[in-house]
């Protein structure tokens, strides 16, 4: 995606608006100053707001991310992230944290995964985890009231496990 030219943070700004009375608020060249001021301050807070926000909290928050807007709406959809702090994996079965969330058939996730730390082996998995041995294999999923981990192996020795959910709200 290619980005637009706008949307793009000058590096540097021109505020040179010359005059002998730069104290006269009813210049051409002091309204010329206000002007340019408000127009860098507008494209600032448009590349705050559009950036992906590295905020990682256990409630809802808006990350900054949206999505294409839906058939006759102006509108891009807002993407929302929530952080579960899921605990320990289970040993060669499933485990289920609920996640808090008010889910229709209309929420959309859009980006489920984490990772899980063994703390005294200092070993560290993504989720989901993909292993050539399928009995290593972890699966990460959600349903409306859950996030299901489910794994094949004894994996308890990963005591420390995020899972992060991004979803467009219905």
């Amino acid at each position: 995606m290619a980005l637009i030219p706008d949307d793009l943070l000058k590096i540097s700004y021109l505020w040179d608006v010359s005059d002998n009375d730069p104290l006269n608020v009813n210049s051409p060249e002091f309204r010329e100053l206000l002007i340019r001021l408000f127009q860098n301050i507008n494209q600032i807070i448009k590349a705050v707001n559009g950036k992906d926000s590295g905020y990682y909290f256990e409630s809802e928050f808006i990350n900054g991310q949206t999505f294409f807007p839906l058939a006759g709406s102006p509108t891009p959809r807002n993407v929302i992230r929530k952080l579960i702090n899921f605990g320990a994996l289970p040993n060669a079965g499933v485990k289920n944290v609920a996640h808090g969330l008010t889910t229709t058939a209309n929420t959309i996730f859009t980006r489920i995964y984490g990772c899980s730390t063994d703390p005294a082996a200092q070993i560290y998995l993504p989720l989901p985890y993909s292993s050539p041995v399928l009995a290593n294999n972890i699966e990460v999923s959600v349903n409306n009231t859950n996030v299901t981990i489910t794994t094949g192996a004894n994996f308890t020795a990963y005591t420390i496990t995020y899972v992060v959910l991004e979803y467009i709200p219905a």
